[in-house]
């Protein structure tokens, strides 16, 4: 697809950006209630942030987390990965297709959050770890931060990823994953809010933002 199709497209999303960031923010406040969440959530992600402004960024964890999204993606899309390559100063996968999911996963999609929903899941069903649902949410809280921190870091610097897809249309994918990973995942963890009003939120926010566009324009 061209890039300026591509730039013209990310200008028609622009509504749909701004009606999911009011779903979110719906959502947000729906859910504020939920402290036994709320709170280990908070102070999870306020560690990691200490350990980020504190001391040597794992740069290495990052881009193996990086690399291996781009690579389950390529899975996902019926790709194979030839070669990946992993250093604290950057990585590169060689893979057979690509496309702008595959190019931009690693900036919206949290690999790390992933694994500790999934290593959790797995021990709450063979050995029952309702108990330390503490521990879970503090972890959730934690790897989320991790992956906005360091994602927002490598963004300061050229990202072939993202010129490779023009800066507008990237800037919309990534807003937009980031946004539609906020509203499936805080449903669930607040369990105050169904996931289908989350998304009839976003859907009836963005006939707003459209309404109004039409009565300024």
């Amino acid at each position: 697809m061209p890039k300026w199709i591509k730039f013209l497209l990310a200008v028609l999303l622009l509504p749909v950006c701004a009606g999911a960031a009011r779903a979110v923010w719906l959502v947000l406040r729906a859910g504020f209630g939920a402290d036994s969440v709320w709170v280990p959530l908070l102070s999870g992600a306020a560690c990691w942030i200490v350990v980020f402004l504190l001391l040597p960024k794992p740069m290495w964890l990052y881009v193996f987390g990086h690399e291996l999204t781009h690579a389950l993606w390529t899975w996902l899309f019926g790709g194979e990965v030839k070669k990946m390559k992993v250093s604290s100063r950057g990585g590169h996968v060689v893979i057979s297709k690509s496309n702008f999911f595959i190019a931009l996963a690693p900036y919206f999609f949290p690999l790390y959050v992933g694994l500790v929903v999934g290593v959790f899941a797995l021990g709450n069903l063979v050995w029952g770890w309702q108990g330390y649902r503490v521990w879970f949410h503090l972890l959730v809280g934690a790897a989320y931060a991790f992956h906005l921190t360091l994602t927002f870091h490598v963004l300061q610097t050229r990202q072939t990823d993202i010129t490779s897809q023009g800066y507008l249309f990237s800037a919309v994918v990534i807003f937009l994953g980031n946004a539609g990973v906020l509203l499936f995942g805080l449903p669930l963890l607040t369990a105050r809010v169904g996931l289908l009003n989350a998304l009839g939120w976003w859907l009836e926010s963005t006939g707003l933002v459209f309404q109004w566009l039409q009565r300024v324009i």
